[in-house]
C-alpha cells in the first residue's frame, strides 16, 4: 500500500482487501460477498477465527466472483469501488450496487526506546507518527525525541528518514502520516548508552568476585 500526498492509500501488490457489495437484492449479493483468500494459514491451528480477503497478485489483479481478474494495483479504494460497481452494472449482475473496499493489512512497527515496542494494527487506515508512538506507550526516559528514524520501503529501495518530534515542521512533513509496513525506531540517548557500557564493563568484575567468594567459602567449609 502506498499513498498520494501521504494521505490517500493506493493499492499495491500483496495488499489484502476487504470488498463488500450491497444492493436492493440481498440474495443476488451473497455471491459477491464471499472473500476468497485466507489471511493466515496458521489462524485455524492457533484457535483463532480465520480472516479472509482479496489478495492483490504480483500482476496487480484481484480475482472477483463473476467478474474474474480486475486490475487493482495503482488505484485508490474509491477508484476500485467505482470500477467494480460499474462492471457489475454493465454485466447486469446487480442493479445500482454499492461497493466498499478496505485494507486489511495496514500496520506499522515501532521499535527502540518505547514502552511497548511491537506491531501496531491500524483499522482506520491512517495513523500519524505521534499516534503510532502513543500506541507503543510513548518514549522511555532514554528515548531521543529529536532523532526518530523512519524506515520505509519505496519500491525496491529502503528509505531512511530522521525526524524530530520536537519540531513544529513535523506536522507539515510528508512523513507525518505513516504508510503501511513503515518501521519507526526511537534511538537511545547518551545516558542509556553510557549506562549500558558501564554495566557491560562491570558484569565481568561482578561475576569474577562472585566466583572468588564461592571458591573461598568452599575452601573454608572443607
Amino acid at each position: 500500500m502506498n499513498s498520494k500526498a501521504g494521505l490517500e492509500p493506493i493499492i499495491q501488490r500483496k495488499d489484502l482487501l476487504s470488498i463488500s457489495v450491497s444492493s436492493l437484492s440481498m440474495e443476488a449479493t451473497v455471491l459477491f460477498n464471499a472473500p476468497n483468500v485466507p489471511l493466515s494459514a496458521t489462524a485455524v491451528t492457533n484457535n483463532m477465527p480465520q480472516t479472509y480477503g482479496y489478495l492483490v497478485s504480483e500482476e496487480g489483479n484481484i480475482k472477483f466472483p463473476m467478474l474474474g481478474n480486475i486490475v487493482a494495483v495503482g488505484l485508490t479504494q474509491k477508484q476500485l469501488e467505482d470500477t467494480i460497481a460499474k462492471m457489475l452494472t454493465e454485466k447486469k449482475l446487480l442493479f445500482d450496487p454499492i461497493v466498499t473496499a478496505r485494507f486489511l493489512n495496514f500496520r506499522v512497527t515501532v521499535l527502540g526506546e518505547v514502552n511497548r515496542p511491537g506491531v501496531v494494527t491500524v483499522p482506520s487506515e491512517q495513523i500519524s507518527i505521534l499516534e503510532a508512538i502513543g500506541q507503543a506507550g510513548d518514549l522511555t526516559i532514554f528515548g531521543l525525541r529529536d532523532n526518530v528514524i523512519l524506515i520505509r520501503q519505496e519500491g525496491a529501495q529502503k528509505l531512511l528518514k530522521r525526524l524530530s518530534l520536537n519540531s513544529s515542521h513535523l506536522l507539515q512533513s510528508p512523513y507525518f502520516f505513516l504508510k503501511s509496513n513503515d518501521v519507526i525506531y526511537v534511538e537511545p540517548g547518551k545516558a542509556k548508552v553510557a549506562s549500558t557500557d558501564r554495566t557491560t564493563q562491570l558484569l565481568p568484575i561482578i561475576f569474577s568476585g562472585i566466583s572468588l567468594a564461592v571458591i573461598i567459602l568452599t575452601n573454608l567449609l572443607k
